[in-house]
C-alpha cells in the first residue's frame, strides 16, 4: 500500500507539473502518462474544501485507483471563488478526455464556476458541498437555514495584506475542529486533520458566485451528510434539489468523504459510469 505521504507528494507533483506545462506551452506529459492506463474511463478530479487539504481524499483515491480510474487531487488555493476557479479551470484544461469533477464543502463553490464552458467536464459530484447560484456566497448559504455550529468565534485569524488591501487567513480552533468540522471522525484522525488544515481567506466567506454555474448544464450527484454541523443538511438538500442532482444520504458529518469513503466513492463511480468516452 502506498504511504499517505508519498501519495500526497505525488498529487502535488502532478498538480505542479500541470501548472508548469500550462505556462510553458508544453504538453503536460506527466498527466498524460497518469491517464494512459485508464483510457476507457473518465479522469476524476477531486477538489478539497477549506480547512482541509488533498489528503482528505486519501480513502476515496485508493478505492478509485483500485477500480482503475485516473485520479487527480490538485491543491485548492482557498483565496476566493474567482481566483480559485480560475486556477482550477486552467488545471482542467491540461487533461484530455472526459472529466468527473468532485468538490467537497467550499470546493463545490469552486467546481461550479471552474467547469463552466469546459465541454470535457461531463459530471459534477458534490460531497457535503456548496452548490451556489449567482449572487450566493459561503456565508449566505450557510446562514440560509439554522443548524450550522461553525461561528466566527471558532476562528483564529492570521492577518495578511494583498494588493486589494488587508485580509486574514482563518483557521478553525482545536475544539471546534473536533466537535464541528470533523465531528464524525476518531479523535486521532480529527487531530491530524486539524494540524494539517489549510486556512481560508476571510474575504472568501462573503465573495459572491458570479455567472452561470456549471450545474445548470452538467448532470450532478450529491452526497449529503445527515449529521453535518457545518452546512445544515436541509441546506444541502435544497441545493441538491435545485441542481436536480442524484441524491444519496449518509449517516456522517461534514467530513463524510473521510468517515465514509465507500459511500463517497460509490457516488463518484455512479457519476463516472454515466460518462462515455
Amino acid at each position: 500500500m502506498t504511504h499517505p505521504f508519498v501519495s500526497k507528494v505525488f498529487r502535488n507533483v502532478v498538480a505542479g507539473a500541470a501548472l508548469f506545462a500550462l505556462f510553458a506551452g508544453a504538453t503536460p506529459s506527466l498527466i498524460a502518462r497518469a491517464q494512459a492506463g485508464a483510457n476507457t474511463k473518465p479522469t476524476i478530479v477531486l477538489v478539497h474544501g477549506a480547512w482541509a487539504d488533498g489528503s482528505s481524499w486519501d480513502g476515496v483515491i485508493s478505492r478509485l485507483q483500485h477500480d482503475g480510474y485516473t485520479v487527480l487531487a490538485p491543491p485548492n488555493p482557498l483565496r476566493g471563488i474567482d481566483a480559485d476557479a480560475s486556477y482550477l479551470a486552467s488545471f482542467l484544461k491540461t487533461i484530455s478526455g472526459p472529466i468527473v469533477l468532485v468538490g467537497h464543502s467550499y470546493g463545490g463553490m469552486v467546481t461550479s464556476a471552474a467547469a463552466t464552458g469546459n465541454g470535457q467536464v461531463k459530471a459534477l459530484v458534490y460531497i457535503d458541498a456548496y452548490v451556489p447560484d449567482a449572487g450566493e456566497s459561503v456565508l449566505s448559504l450557510t446562514s440560509e437555514r439554522p443548524g450550522s455550529r461553525l461561528s466566527p468565534d471558532e476562528f483564529a485569524a492570521v492577518p495578511f495584506t494583498t494588493q486589494a488591501g488587508g485580509d486574514a487567513d482563518l483557521y478553525i480552533k482545536p475544539a471546534a475542529y473536533a466537535s464541528v468540522f470533523a465531528s464524525d471522525l476518531p479523535p486521532a484522525t480529527a487531530g491530524a486533520m486539524f494540524a494539517e488544515q489549510r486556512p481560508f481567506a476571510n474575504s472568501a466567506l462573503t465573495e459572491k458566485a458570479a455567472g452561470t454555474p456549471a450545474w445548470k448544464s452538467i448532470p450532478s450527484w450529491y452526497l449529503i451528510g445527515d449529521l453535518d454541523r457545518v452546512i445544515p443538511p436541509a441546506t444541502q438538500l435544497a441545493m441538491a434539489q435545485r441542481a436536480k442532482a442524484n441524491v444519496t444520504h449518509v449517516n456522517g458529518g461534514h467530513t463524510a468523504l473521510v468517515s465514509h469513503p465507500d459511500q463517497a466513492t460509490a457516488v463518484i463511480v455512479a457519476a463516472a459510469k454515466s460518462v462515455g468516452r
